[in-house]
């Protein structure tokens, strides 16, 4: 996030796109609540109905990958209203002509269809935030897991840019990140490009850094995404697969690929709190703790590097994370030992230029948000103050283009997913919790009653739904929340598993993430084999 959680309520107007706060980051869901309820203006682009667009004073209820779209629908009638900020444009950014041609063929009109929203909604969308005083960006999966998700960001950042909606407070570019740590495990450089903090594999200077501080060489090639690992055990380049917090026979586009994947390894190692369906399949299991068992840190949603103490007796046999690493890294032959984890961060705010300023000490209380320069600074609330980090932010024109897998007669419905209010990921936590199982306890799909009507299914019917992929039975619920011709559904079930159908077929080239979000299905009334 380049502002933080606080806030939102100082925002006079607040974009969602591709997120569902209310249900799937509750916390900050509260917050925009709040802010409309002391007169906040929302806008909320999703192709289900959630609850925020009841609130919304534009709901655009977008087609699914339809979102790079509207927002240079948006672009384009802000240039064409001369609602720019051309002070901002001028002296902070580069690139905006570029944009400004491109996007004169996404006028409202020309991109209704394509969008599936009014033209008039897109005006008045891009009219509310541009002449809003402070107005924030909030966006989730339901733009980034596409073959186009770079671009859809992208998209986002050139309308921030234009209007001058950056370095203030309540407004920005905020991504809500699904899992509590995930900002933390990308910032220590847990993609297949970087070392921790960002720095390229590619970068020499940062090669040497880190080669000499550890005293090893480290690599400099890039690496595997997830979809390309699995690919590759498929095809038995990958022999060892170490997975930890994962549960990717459940989570991972195209079930069945990864279970093929899997079986051809020649060791499969999973390290988890408990066992799940991945565990099952592994050959040896390392027992974790859980956050409530250890000390440590968490790096959340809005950069804040916060502390994590142990609170209850740890389970016998499970161990901290840091600790298996540990042990296994000497057992390898690197010699080097840690008696706690504050000398690790010690380590990290040597290594990495944002937590520079960062120690146990520091966050003992408080929080700090990154980057945090040295021990005396007091951290980065708003990223982008006065001018653009990094000098003139680049304005990107980027395009819309048709999705990856395209409805046809075989299989004519657009399928899309996510998460419901009362289950994380996979359930391998929240089906354990009694209250949250019984609010949720089977696969379900979400189909409109004109939809419903046309393949003679009723609320509770069991349906066959089937992908290029595979097929799987489930649960009807009929809900006008969704247009007819889409359907939704979570990915939190085992049986009746959503990533049976999904695929991997569209892979966004700049990230490696796959187009979990659109799916071409089919689905029928589920006929009991006799």
């Amino acid at each position: 996030m380049t502002n933080s959680i606080s806030e939102t309520k100082d925002s006079d107007l607040i974009f969602v796109i591709g997120s569902n706060p209310r249900e799937n980051h509750p916390v900050i869901g509260a917050k925009i609540k709040e802010a409309y309820r002391n007169g906040t203006k929302i806008l909320l682009a999703d192709p289900r109905k959630i609850q925020l667009s009841e609130e919304a004073d534009v709901y655009m209820q977008v087609n699914v990958g339809a979102n790079i779209a509207l927002i240079n629908g948006m672009i384009h009638t802000i240039i064409v209203e001369g609602l720019t900020n051309e002070a901002y444009i001028k002296d902070h950014t580069e690139g905006y002509e570029s944009l400004k041609k491109v996007v004169e063929k996404y006028s409202p009109e020309e991109i209704e269809e394509i969008a599936g929203v009014p033209a008039e909604d897109i005006k008045k969308a891009g009219r509310l935030y541009a002449n809003a005083k402070s107005a924030s960006i909030y966006y989730a999966m339901g733009i980034t897991q596409f073959k186009t998700g770079t671009n859809a960001v992208i998209a986002l950042s050139n309308l921030a840019l234009i209007t001058g909606q950056i370095g203030r407070p309540g407004t920005g570019i905020n991504p809500l990140r699904g899992q509590n740590n995930v900002q933390g495990s990308c910032d220590m450089g847990a993609f297949p490009d970087i070392y921790p903090g960002y720095q390229s594999v590619e970068n020499k200077i940062a090669m040497e850094k880190f080669s000499k501080n550890w005293g090893v060489e480290v690599p400099t090639e890039i690496g595997l995404t997830l979809p390309q690992i699995m690919d590759a055990a498929h095809h038995g380049d990958v022999k060892f697969l170490y997975i930890m917090g994962e549960n990717p026979v459940v989570s991972d586009p195209d079930t069945t690929h990864i279970l093929e994947s899997l079986e051809t390894l020649d060791f499969l190692v999973v390290q988890d709190i408990f066992m799940t369906e991945t565990a099952l399949k592994a050959d040896l299991v390392l027992p974790a703790l859980t956050f409530a068992e250890k000390d440590g840190t968490f790096t959340n949603t809005e950069r804040r590097v916060q502390m994590v103490r142990k609170a209850i007796q740890s389970v016998k046999g499970a161990k901290a994370d840091w600790l298996i690493f540990m042990e296994l890294m000497n057992k390898f032959g690197y010699e080097k030992t840690y008696d706690h984890p504050r000398e690790i961060m010690d380590e990290i705010a040597e290594l990495v230029p944002q937590y520079a300023g960062i120690s146990y000490e520091r966050i003992e209380k408080q929080g700090l948000q990154w980057p945090v320069k040295d021990k005396t600074h007091l951290g980065t609330p708003i990223l982008h103050v006065g001018k653009p980090i990094n000098g003139k932010a680049k304005i990107i024109h980027v395009e819309y283009e048709l999705p990856g897998d395209l409805v046809n007669e075989e299989y004519p419905t657009v399928l899309t997913n996510g998460r419901n209010l009362y289950h994380y990921h996979t359930r391998s936590m929240t089906a354990k919790t009694e209250g949250l199982h019984s609010k949720s306890p089977e696969s379900y799909i979400e189909i409109n009653p004109i939809m419903c009507k046309r393949i003679g299914v009723v609320q509770g019917d069991m349906v066959e739904v089937s992908s290029r992929r595979g097929t799987i039975v489930t649960k009807v619920r009929s809900t006008d929340k969704i247009q007819d011709g889409t359907v939704f559904m979570t990915f939190h079930f085992a049986e009746g598993n959503v990533n049976i159908l999904t695929g991997t077929e569209a892979i966004d080239e700049k990230s490696g993430e796959p187009e979990l979000k659109l799916t071409a299905v089919s689905v029928k009334k589920y006929e009991v084999k006799k």
